[in-house]
């Protein structure tokens, strides 16, 4: 199983200055192979081969007066942007046949230097490596000091260079897993839990447990707010405006961060102390379109609960997500009577047929539990991981660079 690990990287200004041209020079190579593929489509051609754009937009491009910076940068870093653009396209016509899952994904588009997010990649043909000091070594930009918050558990397959909306570096290792590692890390267990999503509360467990929604967003509001001021105030175009924007994404990127930390933390201790999980499938999109949209959008439920889905592959754990459209407010976790729905301010209520006095959220639990058949049948289950792509990060401990070196 692939996992990606990130860290803060402190660039120089030289090394600031090559990591923007290298920025620039991916981006026009990604541009040159949608317009290329736009001008072969509009003319009727068949799409040029990704061996063609490479020797046509990057070998021959090189040789030219108008593209000759583009050897002042990694080449690996250029063919990665010619991948990066046929994944684009083959999504995009996977999503066309219906064979992709997930949201339909559009046609490429040309990328922008004013885009919020900019990337590299390196893969290990690029020669980049941790030196003995634990700093990044990359081709063509030199050593990056590094953050280090543990260690890498193996030897990185590649590394992606983020520079994201805040200013902000960060260093993304792809890491292939060791699973008998993993089994020691987490054994197993024959607890079972069932878990309702909310607002008042973030989660209910089906053990009566209640976790509070941090509510990162509510508690920064005034202070966004007040940088959103700041910022529709300053004339476009000048320097003290990129300086409220960057003031602006710095508070956005901090709640998200604290958002995603709770998350990971939550997910983590859920997946350790349980070996069956049971959860809501939320239409999140539909909840977002409600006057609760901003609270909806500040509990992140997708995010924790994508997060319970690739933690239960990698630990062998089960996760059944219960349809939308179970009715587990409405029906008694005791006696299993259902009495119909009823309002949201209603947080108590007594059943008519056994007269069981249930809280809502924590029968709305216990039923989640119940119809994911974990009470029964979920005890002690294995369940073999399955592959999945590289998730974006994790939350860690502190470690020291030292056994990473090997990398």
């Amino acid at each position: 199983m692939q996992l990606r690990f990130a860290f803060r990287l402190y660039p120089e200004p030289g090394q600031r200055s090559a990591l923007a041209r290298a920025f620039g020079c991916a981006r026009v190579v990604f541009n040159d192979a949608v317009r290329a593929r736009e001008d072969a489509r509009r003319a009727g051609r068949p799409f040029p081969r990704a061996g063609e754009l490479s020797r046509a937009l990057i070998t021959e491009a090189k040789r030219t007066s108008e593209r000759s910076w583009l050897g002042e940068v990694s080449a690996v870093v250029l063919q990665q942007s010619l991948r990066d653009a046929e994944t684009a396209y083959r999504n995009f016509f996977a999503s066309l046949k219906g064979t992709r899952k997930g949201p339909k994904a559009g046609a490429p588009r040309y990328k922008s230097r004013k885009d919020a997010r900019q990337s590299i990649r390196f893969t290990a043909n690029a020669r980049w490596n941790i030196t003995d000091g634990g700093r990044l070594n990359l081709p063509k930009i030199g050593a990056v000091k590094v953050k280090w918050s543990r260690t890498l558990p193996a030897t990185p397959s590649s590394v992606t260079v983020i520079k994201d909306a805040a200013g902000r570096y960060f260093a993304s290792f792809v890491i292939d897993t060791d699973p008998a590692a993993d089994a020691a890390r987490m054994p197993g267990t024959d607890r079972t839990i069932g878990i309702d999503l909310g607002l008042t509360h973030f989660a209910v467990l089906s053990d009566g447990t209640k976790i509070d929604s941090p509510r990162f967003l509510r508690r920064a509001e005034k202070k966004l707010k007040k940088a959103q001021r700041e910022l529709s105030r300053k004339q476009k175009g000048s320097k003290n405006r990129e300086k409220a924007r960057v003031k602006v994404a710095r508070a956005h990127a901090k709640v998200a961060d604290a958002r995603r930390e709770f998350h990971h933390q939550l997910s983590t201790r859920l997946i350790s102390e349980n070996q069956g999980i049971a959860v809501e499938d939320l239409s999140v999109a539909g909840l977002a379109r409600i006057r609760l949209a901003r609270s909806v959008h500040d509990a992140g439920w997708a995010q924790f609960v994508s997060m319970l889905e690739y933690k239960a592959k990698r630990y062998a754990r089960t996760l059944v997500q219960v349809g939308r459209f179970e009715p587990t407010s409405q029906v008694c976790s005791a006696c299993g009577r259902r009495d119909g729905p009823k309002p949201l301010h209603v947080r108590e209520r007594t059943c008519a047929a056994c007269g069981t006095v249930h809280d809502r959220d924590h029968n709305a639990a216990m039923n989640v539990r119940s119809a994911a058949g974990l009470a029964v049948t979920a005890c002690g289950v294995q369940v073999r991981p399955e592959p999945v792509l590289a998730q974006h990060d994790e939350a860690g401990s502190l470690g020291s660079p030292r056994d990473a070196g090997a990398a």
